[in-house]
């Protein structure tokens, strides 16, 4: 029957079966965002076993022949001709997603899932109680799963590069090695030289008293004026900000407030601000098919990080929002634009990934990768993980934990099983200041812009180049079709070294 089928016909059953999937993850991306915010430490057991359940159905969904018959259908016909069209990036798209989802057993996606959940669950408990040896049977439990899921999946080279390939489809560990590399010395060396400048800002300014309430104010005057949409979602307080999609028209926020530390709530706010603008701008129109959907956390990263960074911790931006931010925090009245600013692009080695610089940022991505590919290549054991952490942020930070909380146990990731999800963070840097440097040629001083108050031409322009694109192309592609070029270092380590030179007088 299938093989008399219209080709039409089937991929209007793939269309719309894959969108009555898509519905079920809108579901366990709720009772995800709800485990983060407001549900109740006694019901974490019964979640986890809720995202066992949901994760069952849907990888019984994915996993149906009917889909792999359907494929066979629309492969064969006129569909995918034109390799650009939004029918053909679909049915490429869910096709990767058949071919590896048949190949991870139901069961192993149940353990999964509900390892995730449970290592969330008791990590936000241990953490802050600096519980190390209570949280090491269930990382070793989740290790021992990425592997056996690594091996499902398929490999050519190592393990690492399957786990890899589900965040950043295409992208190798060999590949990484040596743009990381690059970026490691640069950036080591121009850290080192901002340490032995004759300028330094004042930080104390961001560490005085900022109320809940200004905070909350201010980042909502801000959200709104840059073009979050406020009625298609939500802001809520979490212990590790993100943002989650529910579907279109409900993209949600989570941030952490911090009545002492300015950067700790502004600068994470507008971080998951920036992955919001791309949910949001994704075209609802084809929610639930590969169009639909962002085409990589790296690609996604680089809207967080332009929005953080490259807009946020502009001049330009500040020229707009510091008297409001005055206006809001009585605590700043007394500090000028440019202590301010200075003080916000602040460079100090420090302890925790989330309230790093940009000039260090990348050195505590580089650390994960590098323990993440000794933990699988089997070089390194979960036990002696925090020795290794330490030994490493004294290499590249000059800094050493002096506890597991802000050592480490500081990220959620690998309590949630992300092995591999780190390295998108540093390439999404990267995209980031190629698409930037793109934008501005196209459409002209953007600072400028922004020190008016103007920020819907430069999101416009993300939202017709990247947001709406969803899944057209992949990365690399995605990247050489805004930008004219492959991924190239040169555009961040540029803007990294013209801003600080000037800020601290190098």
């Amino acid at each position: 029957m299938m093989a008399s089928m219209d080709f039409h016909a089937a991929y209007e059953w793939l269309v719309a079966y894959s969108k009555e999937t898509a519905y079920l993850r809108s579901f366990a991306a709720l009772a995800g965002w709800d485990q983060q915010t407001y549900a109740p430490p006694k019901g974490m057991a019964h979640r986890a076993q809720m995202f066992a359940a949901i994760a069952k159905i849907v990888h019984q969904r994915s996993s149906d022949p009917r889909i792999g018959e359907m494929l066979a259908v629309v492969e064969a016909s006129e569909l995918v001709k034109d390799p650009r069209s939004s029918a053909a990036a679909n049915i490429r798209e869910w096709r990767r997603e058949y071919d590896q989802t048949i190949r991870i057993p139901e069961r192993l996606a149940v353990e999964l899932a509900e390892a995730s959940s449970a290592g969330q669950s008791f990590w936000s408990q241990a953490r802050p109680k600096n519980d190390w040896q209570g949280f090491v049977p269930y990382l070793r439990r989740m290790l021992a799963l990425k592997r056996e899921q690594a091996g499902a999946l398929g490999y050519a080279k190592e393990p690492y590069d399957a786990l890899l390939d589900q965040y950043e489809p295409g992208e190798t560990a060999s590949g990484l090695e040596p743009l990381f590399a690059r970026l490691r010395k640069e950036l080591s060396q121009l850290l080192g030289q901002i340490q032995h400048a004759p300028r330094k800002p004042g930080t104390s300014v961001l560490r005085r008293t900022f109320s809940q309430a200004g905070q909350q104010a201010f980042e909502r005057e801000v959200l709104r004026r840059v073009g979050y949409d406020l009625d298609g979602g939500r802001v809520d307080p979490t212990q590790h900000p993100f943002e989650s999609s529910i579907g279109p028209g409900d993209v949600r926020l989570a941030t952490r407030y911090d009545a002492n530390n300015f950067n700790e709530f502004f600068f994470s706010t507008l971080h998951e601000c920036g992955h919001g603008l791309y949910e949001q701008g994704l075209d609802a129109g084809h929610f639930g098919t590969p169009m639909g959907q962002a085409v990589s956390l790296g690609i996604h990263e680089s809207q967080s990080r332009t929005w953080e960074n490259l807009v946020g911790r502009s001049l330009g931006f500040w020229r707009y929002w510091y008297p409001k931010a005055q206006r809001h925090f009585a605590a700043l009245e007394d500090v000028s634009l440019e202590a301010f600013h200075f003080a916000v692009n602040a460079v100090e080695p420090s302890l925790i990934r989330v309230e790093a610089d940009e000039v260090s940022y990348n050195l505590h991505i580089l650390i994960r990768f590098e323990l993440e590919l000794a933990l699988m290549r089997g070089q390194l054991e979960v036990e002696d993980l925090p020795e290794a952490w330490n030994r490493k942020y004294r290499e590249h930070l000059g800094v050493t934990p002096p506890d597991h909380k802000d050592g480490v146990m500081q990220d959620v990731h690998w309590s949630e099983g992300y092995l591999g999800y780190f390295p998108t963070y540093t390439l999404g840097n990267l995209y980031a200041a190629q698409f930037f440097q793109q934008a501005q040629r196209e459409l002209g001083d953007l600072e400028s812009q922004f020190q008016r108050g103007e920020f819907a031409t430069f999101l416009n322009w993300s939202r017709e180049k990247i947001h709406r694109q969803g899944s057209r192309l992949l990365p690399r592609d995605l990247v050489r079709e805004v930008t004219g070029e492959d991924l190239n270092p040169e555009p961040l380590l540029e803007y990294l070294q013209q801003k600080y030179r000037a800020l601290y007088g190098l």
